[in-house]
């Protein structure tokens, strides 16, 4: 994904209290942002600390100049400090790195503010990703004739699953088909770490006289998750903006927020304001965490009308209810794992 930079974007980026010069073309902005990190060794390792765990190093880079581009309009973000405005900035970052590379999105309000943020960053190589709308026009547009059916179906269904090989010299072999979703061997892979997050909370909640409603559930979640080398990732979405509410709630003011953490989903909750919903995110998170272990399943939810596999993060205690539908959707479709 290539953007063009706007007038406004040729001035200088002001990160914390440092100056980083703006470049003149598109294609020199990466290269300023490694240089003001060599410049500035403390921030190159605070921003450093924010990488995801499984995060690639081209997402990661977009990512990182997603942030330190977008500072000046965090004032109140200073590396090594925690606090809400972070938290937005990351979601934010997060999010449009999951329109990028995933294909993921968003409420309107949100992809507005996202592309927005990211116009000036430049992508090379940028996946590219097909609604089923544009896929199901395409569909129509190729339909062949009674005399080739068979072998045109044939061929569509191989074309569909393998991948480009315009600059290998030959074709790759049709792949099996797999589903949009986590892999099978993705909760085993995730389990050490919650494993470890599952103790930091013990000792957290402990020092904190247990578990209860007057605790700082928000703070204690994203204290432990960073003393275990990771950060959350949060979506808000505004309670109106959400279909398939019922009568009562449809007209309701407020903001739903989904905590996850390394793609594995933890909890949602409901507020006046984001951070209302994020502390009672937080705070649904935490129950979890309050039986003999915690375990990563994949389960089926609602995500955009439709029936998801997804990552949880569960407790050993039966669930009474479904779960709330996804907010976000973290997962493309799988690839090969390269050999």
């Amino acid at each position: 994904m290539s953007i063009k930079r706007r007038e406004s974007d040729l001035s200088a980026v002001r990160l914390g209290n440092v100056v980083l010069p703006a470049k003149g073309s598109v294609a020199g902005m990466s290269s300023s942002v490694s240089e003001y990190l060599v410049q500035n060794p403390h921030v190159a390792q605070w921003v450093e600390s924010l990488r995801g765990y499984c995060e690639t190093g081209k997402a990661w880079s977009a990512r990182r100049e997603f942030i330190l581009r977008n500072m000046e309009a965090f004032p109140a973000v200073q590396p090594g400090q925690v606090s809400p405005h972070l938290d937005r900035l990351l979601s934010l970052s997060m999010a449009w790195a999951n329109h990028v590379f995933l294909g993921c999105s968003y409420p309107q309000a949100v992809m507005e503010k996202i592309r927005e943020m990211g116009e000036g960053i430049e992508v090379r190589d940028a996946p590219q990703h097909q609604t089923t709308k544009e896929l199901s026009l395409r569909g129509k547009r190729s339909a062949p004739s009674e005399g080739d059916t068979d072998a045109s179906v044939k061929r569509a269904k191989c074309a569909s699953n393998e991948p480009d090989s315009r600059g290998s010299g030959r074709g790759a072999p049709c792949p099996v088909n797999q589903k949009s979703g986590p892999l099978p061997q993705a909760p085993a892979e995730h389990q050490p770490f919650f494993n470890r997050l599952y103790k930091a909370v013990a000792w957290k909640l402990v020092s904190a006289g247990g578990f209860g409603p007057n605790l700082d559930h928000c703070e204690i979640l994203r204290s432990c998750v960073e003393s275990c080398k990771q950060t959350l990732t949060c979506v808000f979405v505004p309670l109106k903006d959400i279909t398939g509410l019922p009568a009562g709630r449809a007209q309701k003011e407020g903001h739903v927020c989904e905590i996850r953490c390394q793609t594995v989903y933890m909890g949602t909750g409901y507020g006046r304001d984001e951070a209302a919903a994020k502390n009672m995110a937080s705070k649904e998170a935490l129950k979890v965490f309050q039986g003999r272990k915690v375990t990563v399943k994949i389960c089926r939810r609602r995500y955009k009308g439709r029936e998801v596999e997804d990552l949880v993060l569960l407790d050993e205690q039966p669930r009474s209810q479904a779960l709330p539908p996804a907010l976000s959707y973290p997962f493309q479709e799988q690839e090969d794992p390269p050999s």
